[in-house]
């Protein structure tokens, strides 16, 4: 696994752990940040905000990571690896104010499903990650998988979850986004707030139950 920030690449075996903890500031993470269009806008935008990205194609995470050094973005981590792996292992509990998570891989085939980012199991490894008030920010056009993550988010005791009717303000956070709004494709939007004083299940346990697939994973 890798890890780039500020114009710097190492091994993860290299640098404090956890990710993201203490931050220095307030803290925002996208899982899944592709070419890095959301989360390099946002960390411009926002430069007294932390921005942690994960990405498990390391073309992508290698592109993100030339497009902040050309912006010169002081305030932007990228990690290449597994997203499961990365929350059970790595990154710190309760100190994000946004999770971002746009069009993830749904994996459609049911031997895969337990595969699935918010899916029932490893739902509280991405919840974990929020503090209080902090929000998990969703986005899906298969409609199957959004579904079940909104059913998944509902039912949580830890969480308030609206949908939105309408697309974000200030337009589509993704290239894929762009693209099936382009193409009048029905896409899920969804806001999950964590409640005060309110607990997730333990890593530990929420890795157990996601059916122990979570051993360090090679980037692809």
């Amino acid at each position: 696994m890798r890890i780039w920030h500020e114009g710097c690449e190492s091994g993860l075996d290299e640098v404090a752990l956890p990710l993201g903890a203490p931050p220095r500031t307030e803290l925002e993470v996208e899982i899944g940040f592709g070419k890095g269009r959301y989360l390099l806008a946002q960390a411009e935008a926002h430069p007294g905000v932390e921005f942690l990205g994960i990405e498990s194609a390391l073309e992508y995470y290698s592109l993100a990571g030339q497009r902040a050094a050309r912006r010169g973005l002081g305030n932007v981590t990228l990690v290449a690896g597994e997203a499961l792996y990365l929350l059970a292992t790595c990154l710190a509990p309760a100190t994000a104010r946004a999770v971002h998570v746009y069009f993830p891989d749904p994996w459609p085939k049911a031997r895969h499903q337990r595969r699935r980012l918010l899916g029932p199991a490893s739902v509280d490894l991405v919840l974990g990650l929020l503090r209080d008030g902090g929000r998990v920010f969703f986005a899906s056009d298969h409609q199957e998988y959004a579904a079940q993550v909104l059913g998944v988010l509902r039912e949580h005791p830890a969480v308030e979850t609206v949908t939105r009717a309408r697309p974000w303000p200030g337009g589509p956070r993704t290239n894929y986004e762009e693209k099936y709004e382009a193409e009048g494709r029905s896409i899920v939007r969804a806001e999950a707030t964590r409640l005060a004083g309110s607990r997730v299940l333990r890593p530990e346990l929420a890795v157990e139950l996601a059916g122990g697939q979570l051993e360090e994973p090679t980037v692809k």
